[in-house]
């Protein structure tokens, strides 16, 4: 299991609040789904209520307002990890958020790892609490190659 880690390239976010979470991944989301993209996201949280006030606020089309509030944004994973599994069947492109605690980022890794091991279509971003990591942050982020924040995704300098 090291090595096929090793292989991908992994990408970690760090939030305070469920809007800082938002407001990080909202135009990386955009951008994927103008690449037609699936965006799936994995949260320990319902996410909804937050993301229905920030779309409300932002400055988009309402198009892309609608795309992007279809997402399924509640604390759903049993339905997502089928959606992955049907997205991974048909071969679509997928950008996988995994937001919460670092526990539940790890199971959700270790869940989702047997299926997109060998399947190059698949991105997974891991976002922690920046509050629970606290110190752990640097430890944390020695095992990713990229970070995501609000100018977006960057390569980290080791």
């Amino acid at each position: 299991m090291e090595e096929i880690q090793k292989t991908k390239e992994k990408t970690c976010a760090f939030f305070a609040s469920d809007y800082h979470f938002e407001m990080i991944s909202l135009p990386y989301i955009e951008k994927e789904i103008e690449k037609n993209k699936e965006i799936i996201i994995l949260t320990e949280n319902n996410l909804e209520s937050t993301i229905k006030n920030l779309i409300s606020k932002i400055n988009l089309n309402e198009e892309k307002k609608k795309k992007i509030f279809n997402l399924n944004w509640k604390n759903d994973d049993l339905n997502k990890f089928k959606q992955i599994k049907n997205q991974l069947e048909n071969n679509k492109e997928m950008t996988i958020f995994i937001k919460g605690k670092e526990n539940y980022i790890k199971n959700v890794n270790q869940n989702i790892e047997k299926w997109i091991s060998k399947n190059e279509n698949v991105k997974t971003i891991d976002c922690y609490d920046i509050e629970e990591v606290g110190d752990d942050i640097n430890k944390i982020i020695n095992e990713y190659e990229n970070v995501l924040s609000t100018t977006g995704e960057k390569k980290i300098q080791k």
